[in-house]
C-alpha cells in the first residue's frame, strides 16, 4: 500500500494492519489494503448505482468521487471520467499485470481504490475503474 499523503485540508490517515482488519469486511481488506480487485458486477459495488450524491472511501471518509462524472462503462465496475478533486487521490505505475497500469488510492488513508485507463469519455478520456467495494455512496 502507499503511505498516505493528505488530500486537501484532510488530515492524514494512518493505521496497523490489525486496525484494517477490525474497520475493513474482509473484501474491503483485500481490496483496500491488498491490492486485490472485486469480480465485475459485484452485488452492491455501485455500479448500478443512479442517484446523484458522493462517494466517499471506506477507509477514511473522504470524499473521492461525485455522480456528476460517473458513466456507464459496461465494464460491471463504477467508472469516473475524474476524481472529485485531483488531490482526493494518488496514483502510481503497477507493474503486477504483463502491461503497467496506473493504479490509484485514496490520497488521505491510502486504500487501493482501482485502476485509471485512456479509454473513458470527454473531456478528459480516462476511465478510472473503482472497486464499489471500498467506497459508501452518500445521497445528495
Amino acid at each position: 500500500m502507499l503511505p498516505p499523503k493528505p488530500a486537501d485540508n484532510f488530515k492524514r490517515v494512518s493505521r496497523s494492519d490489525k486496525e484494517w482488519r477490525e474497520l475493513l469486511t474482509e473484501d474491503q481488506y483485500r481490496v483496500g489494503v491488498k491490492d486485490g480487485t472485486e469480480r465485475a458486477f459485484s452485488p452492491g459495488n455501485h455500479n448500478d448505482e443512479k442517484r446523484d450524491g458522493t462517494y466517499h472511501c471506506v477507509g477514511c471518509d473522504t470524499p473521492l468521487w461525485s455522480s456528476e462524472h460517473k458513466f456507464d462503462s459496461g465494464t460491471g465496475w463504477p467508472s469516473f471520467y475524474k476524481p472529485i478533486r485531483e488531490t482526493a487521490v494518488d496514483t502510481k505505475t503497477d507493474f503486477k499485470m504483463i502491461m503497467p497500469r496506473k493504479e490509484c488510492h485514496c490520497a488521505t488513508c491510502g486504500l487501493h481504490m482501482g485502476h485509471v485507463f485512456k479509454d473513458g469519455p470527454p473531456p478528459t478520456g480516462e476511465r478510472w475503474c473503482i472497486n464499489g467495494v471500498v467506497l459508501n455512496f452518500k445521497p445528495a
